[in-house]
């Protein structure tokens, strides 16, 4: 089934036409600028359906991207980018009026080589664009699939996430915001408050973990670079969580510029956790989360 949704866009593509005749009469500013994003290449695999006499239209996208460049700036998981993964994403647009637009989408991580159990998500949420600023809110959820024969029960036998091996899920809300400052260049600002869920038995000693995120990123052209913000801390009154302390905090800042070659590449350069608080040694509960400072170069190439 999530094949089928991942490729969507692949079976609609003899709509294409046909919502495009519809649309010659009533383009509005969001679906020209949906097709600008078709001409320049930043919205990849996007599909427009449909689009009504009254402004309304329907459209997919999908893409499959490096960890690094897929990283959304107002989104609180933190994935290792040294981890060679991929993300694979489509989403579902749907135009309710000249500047508001909903949409739903479902999301997959992996890693390369299957070092990892895959990391699934999905998201529904709606987006305010005026074309000069615009403002989406959305509630999403991550989960890794259960299987007891997959090795993430096995304590930092995987890959984390958020520098946590034993992660296991996760539901957050964001909110992003944009001001475009000219054709080719804004300001984006991002936010999320969220919970993560841990495997049973985990050595942290917790059950759960509120977490929150902060970003600024700027963007010019195909330049673009992000500055992100993260803390956790376990979730208080809650039973079984037996390493709860309310001093118990870990904090962390990224700080990435993406580079979107003209040949659809794109070259990604920073460093996860650049400055980082909180205990990174053996404690009577157990390991805390990996803080360590991790530098980056990574380049993707669509075929």
């Amino acid at each position: 089934m999530r094949r089928l949704l991942f490729s969507l866009p692949l079976f609609v593509m003899p709509l294409v036409a046909a919502g495009q005749t519809v649309a010659n009469d009533s383009f509005d500013a969001t679906g020209n600028r949906l097709l600008a994003q078709l001409q320049d290449g930043s919205a990849s695999n996007a599909v427009p359906l449909w689009r009504g006499a009254d402004g309304r239209w329907l459209a997919v996208q999908s893409g499959s991207e490096s960890l690094t460049a897929a990283q959304r700036a107002d989104a609180p998981l933190q994935f290792r980018a040294v981890d060679a993964a991929t993300v694979q994403s489509s989403d579902v647009q749907y135009g309710m009026g000249p500047n508001l637009q909903a949409h739903v989408g479902v999301s997959e991580h992996n890693w390369a080589n299957n070092q990892a159990p895959r990391v699934v998500g999905s998201e529904v949420g709606a987006t305010y664009n005026t074309g000069r600023y615009s403002l989406g809110l959305s509630v999403g959820t991550d989960s890794v699939p259960g299987n007891a024969n997959l090795p993430r029960l096995l304590p930092g036998a995987l890959p984390g996430v958020n520098g946590l091996s034993g992660f296991d899920g996760s539901t957050q809300v964001n909110a992003h915001g944009r001001l475009a400052l000219d054709a080719k260049s804004g300001i984006d600002l991002g936010a999320s408050v969220g919970r993560v869920r841990l495997l049973p038995g985990n050595l942290l000693g917790v059950n759960s973990l509120d977490q929150k995120a902060v970003s600024f990123g700027v963007d010019r052209g195909p330049l673009s670079g992000s500055i992100v913000g993260r803390t956790m801390q376990p979730e208080a009154g809650v039973p079984g969580n037996m390493g709860y302390n309310p001093d118990r905090r870990w904090s962390s800042i990224d700080l990435g510029v993406t580079w979107r070659l003209p040949w659809q590449g794109q070259l990604s350069i920073g460093a996860q956790n650049l400055w980082s608080s909180g205990n990174g040694v053996n404690t009577p509960v157990g390991p805390e989360p990996d803080q360590s400072r991790t530098p980056y170069v990574q380049y993707h190439q669509d075929l």
